[in-house]
């Protein structure tokens, strides 16, 4: 969650750790931009606003996520949590995501399921309630797509675990390419529609968001339609379920869900305002090789997955 910052935000916390790239800006919020760090920072401090980086950030780098691009779910205790959708990846599945948002089809619905190292997954989880007008109850399959669009002006020094190569959209998702076909792939923090077996592919009404390892032979296997920007906290932490699969068992308690609403449905002044940072520029290329190429003592892996080298949500690293 690197690479999101509040949106109103001017100021740059130069005490911030050097994994916080995402510019997560909230309305009014401070804005905390942090530094690249480099070895050559005294004692690998997070301190280094006195030395420029070319890894730094130009103002015109963050943009703006759209309102009808963010989805704010509200648990009880009032806890929020912020999702950034993926239509562009998922075209039928996101506006399924949207008809139901704008339904109220989540709201007195619950997170019902929390496996260990693996994903909370929320909706009604008992098909009982109907679908609103509108929603596609199986979507065709957005699993994969022709094609890579990952930017061209910086490359990953490591193969990817899973992928013939991996890389990052201009507007920050994670991708794999397998040849001749491309997918978002299953980060931490990445949300994903819950499925029977096929042909079912999921309304989107059943969600769910990896909260350990990432299980990536789910690439290609369900259509990923965002990822947790903020308030992942709120999901991860939660009491694992200990009927089969994670499932909260019949003694114990699912958190309700207040609402879903998008934030194009929220008043102005209640709305989120997010920025994530573009990746097609020579700082962002600056900050990944810094990232790849840390302290000279610390062991690097022949291989890394892409989750660990993507920088898009809100406060935890892929």
């Amino acid at each position: 969650k690197e690479q999101y910052q509040p949106a109103s935000a001017a100021v740059r916390a130069s005490s911030s750790p050097p994994e916080k790239q995402w510019n997560t800006v909230r309305s009014g919020a401070p804005t905390r931009r942090s530094v690249a760090t480099t070895s050559s920072c005294a004692s690998r401090s997070w301190i280094c606003s006195a030395m420029p980086s070319p890894a730094d950030p130009a103002p015109e780098d963050w943009k703006a996520i759209p309102d009808n691009e963010m989805l704010v779910m509200t648990l009880q205790g009032g806890h929020q949590v912020f999702i950034r959708l993926a239509p562009r990846y998922a075209p039928a599945h996101v506006a399924n995501i949207r008809k139901l948002a704008e339904a109220h089809w989540w709201d007195g619905t619950s997170v019902y399921r929390v496996q260990d190292n693996y994903v909370t997954q929320w909706g009604g989880g008992d098909d009982k309630t109907a679908l609103p007008p509108g929603v596609i109850e199986n979507p065709p399959a957005e699993y994969e797509w022709p094609g890579f669009d990952a930017v061209k002006s910086f490359a990953f020094a490591r193969p990817d675990s899973y992928a013939a190569k991996t890389g990052l959209s201009a507007d920050g998702w994670p991708l794999a390419n397998y040849g001749a076909v491309s997918s978002l792939t299953h980060c931490y923090s990445m949300v994903g529609v819950a499925r029977d077996l096929a042909p079912s592919t999921g309304s989107g009404a059943e969600l769910y968001t990896v909260i350990g390892h990432a299980p990536r032979p789910l690439d290609r296997n369900i259509a990923i339609v965002g990822r947790i920007v903020e308030g992942m906290q709120w999901l991860s932490s939660l009491p694992r379920g200990t009927a089969q699969l994670g499932v909260y068992a019949k003694d114990q308690a699912p958190t309700p869900i207040l609402s879903v609403r998008l934030a194009s449905q929220l008043p102005q002044d209640e709305r989120p305002r997010f920025q994530y940072r573009a990746t097609d520029n020579p700082p962002f290329a600056a900050w990944i090789k810094a990232r790849e190429n840390g302290a000279p003592e610390v062991r690097r892996p022949k291989h890394i997955a892409s989750f660990n080298a993507t920088v898009s949500s809100s406060d935890q690293r892929f």
